[in-house]
């Protein structure tokens, strides 16, 4: 745990990233958190030189689906981790003519759809309501912008609409959410952002568009093939995003995300020092 806890910067991302091979001088550890189990074991190490940590949200084998993914324990090994910086990578469809299979887009705007997932710390015995009017840090998210967009491929910001899933969307549901203003739907940033904020961490995520869900007329409907082929063709691209993006990650932006639980927490400290996990007090609460 003392090598994990001088890992400022995370990354939460899909399998393929996994088998990228961008990460140098491997370390597998295992946290246990109040929540249960994260998705993997945190892979530490470094890219470019500097010390990453990195989490497969659906396990190294591609094993929970989205609504399985048990969200609060990835992100509080984060957090222990000493993440202070976290990035987000994630396939999306794409509700936007103009955002491409392939292109990438970096989320601003969140959301959610989804129904029985854990998207909070603060369940039992505390009692906290974080500002959340802008999910993702805009310092962070700029940096990332800049950085994709160094690289020459097309980049948008945009407005992520996080669904329940497995399933993908119906015609209906797809055209309603574009009526909503949403630009890119996906299944599983919505706790992760939740949960991140909690945790008073910076967020970022990157997303790459694999096909345009089932709303436009001449494209054929989403299906598994078209969506792992485009993963493929978007994984060469976001390796060398990651390598060039991590070296610039600094914290010269002003935020407040670091100080989200400032006033949130509701309940009474004399009540919760004796009711609340410890770890949790530790490394969630401490100041």
């Amino acid at each position: 745990m003392s090598v994990a806890m001088s890992v400022r910067i995370g990354i939460i991302g899909g399998s393929g990233l996994y088998k990228m091979g961008i990460i140098d001088d491997i370390e597998e550890v295992t946290i246990e958190t109040p929540f249960g189990n994260p998705s993997d074991k945190i892979t530490l190490g470094s890219i470019e030189g500097v010390k990453v940590a990195f989490l497969p949200r659906h396990g190294r084998y591609h094993q929970y689906p989205p609504h399985k993914v048990n969200y609060q324990a990835n992100i509080f090994a984060m957090k222990s981790c000493g993440v202070k910086y976290l990035v987000a990578t994630a396939a999306v469809g794409s509700l936007r003519k103009k955002m491409k299979p392939c292109d990438f887009v970096i989320a601003r705007q969140l959301i959610d759809r989804t129904v029985f997932r854990k998207n909070t710390f603060f369940e039992h015995d505390i009692v906290a309501h974080v500002e959340f009017a802008d999910p993702f840090c805009q310092g962070f998210s700029d940096l990332a912008f800049e950085t994709v967009k160094s690289t020459h491929v097309d980049v948008h910001d945009g407005t992520y609409l996080c669904m329940q899933g497995p399933q993908f969307s119906t015609r209906a549901e797809s055209e309603l959410y574009r009526s909503w203003s949403a630009d890119v739907i996906g299944m599983t940033l919505a706790p992760e952002a939740k949960l991140a904020r909690e945790a008073q961490m910076c967020l970022c995520g990157i997303l790459t568009v694999t096909d345009y869900d089932c709303w436009f007329e001449g494209e054929e409907d989403v299906s598994v093939s078209s969506v792992i082929e485009n993963l493929k063709k978007n994984d060469e691209h976001l390796a060398d995003i990651i390598r060039r993006f991590i070296p610039k990650i600094d914290g010269r932006w002003t935020c407040d995300c670091s100080k989200a639980l400032e006033y949130a927490v509701i309940t009474n400290p004399e009540y919760f020092k004796d009711h609340v996990d410890h770890r949790i007090q530790r490394i969630l609460l401490k100041k």
